[in-house]
């Protein structure tokens, strides 16, 4: 599915590990979480597929986005050096607060990669100061208070929030959760860096039969990625 979604256009892949727990997930992704973890997938099979990844897509960013468990469980060192290794740009890990993060932080950074933060509407003004202070690569803006997965409707004061968070900031914004149509990623878009279209994607593979589903994410990114670039 990779290759289909390059063809598609995507700028940036962001690999998700699968977790027991997804505490930020919404059905969609708790789902194939699941399904991953019933056919005995671990971080190394995940390194694995990064490995594999970049070597077929030299130039391609590649994130990692997952849980601290089982970062944690594997070993920091060790996984900032095997995650380097595997040709990893970047970490996001969902549920590790700015005040616990600076081990996994400065292990990631000794390794060349990013550590992406998120934000989310209800971020404090002091919150917002202190994760664009020490974030790099993007700054991750949850469009939304609740999880993962496709809504009818954006929250109505994303651009009060992105507003809060460009003016302390200089990295590129990122608007995830909840993305799943063409009308939100133009309206995300339009008002900031780039989008992150993770359910919606995961729906589009399940509900194609096996033998297009290549054909139907292609299209699919291609799709979202032509309604950003028409802004």
């Amino acid at each position: 599915m990779v290759g289909a979604m390059v063809e598609g256009g995507v700028d940036i892949i962001e690999l998700g590990v699968p977790f027991s727990d997804p505490l930020a997930e919404g059905p969609t992704i708790q789902r194939s979480s699941q399904v991953a973890l019933d056919q005995n997938i671990t971080l190394a099979d995940c390194l694995d597929c990064c490995r594999e990844t970049r070597s077929r897509f030299p130039d391609i960013p590649l994130i990692l986005m997952g849980y601290y468990n089982p970062l944690l469980s594997y070993g920091l060192d060790r996984f900032t050096e095997d995650a380097s290794e595997a040709g990893l740009d970047g970490l996001i890990v969902v549920d590790l607060p700015l005040e616990e993060a600076g081990p996994l932080q400065s292990a990631a950074k000794a390794h060349g990669m990013d550590f992406i933060f998120l934000l989310a509407p209800t971020s404090t003004e002091e919150r917002i100061k202190r994760v664009a202070a020490v974030s790099s690569g993007f700054v991750y803006c949850v469009s939304l208070t609740g999880v993962t997965g496709g809504r009818r409707e954006m929250g109505a004061d994303l651009p009060e929030f992105l507003g809060r968070v460009r003016a302390e900031t200089d990295l590129p914004l990122l608007v995830g959760f909840g993305i799943s149509t063409r009308e939100h990623v133009e309206r995300a878009a339009s008002m900031s860096d780039g989008v992150a279209v993770g359910s919606a994607l995961i729906n589009v593979i399940e509900q194609a039969g096996p033998g297009d589903r290549e054909e139907k994410v292609r299209n699919f990114v291609r799709g979202l990625r032509g309604c950003a670039e028409a802004l």
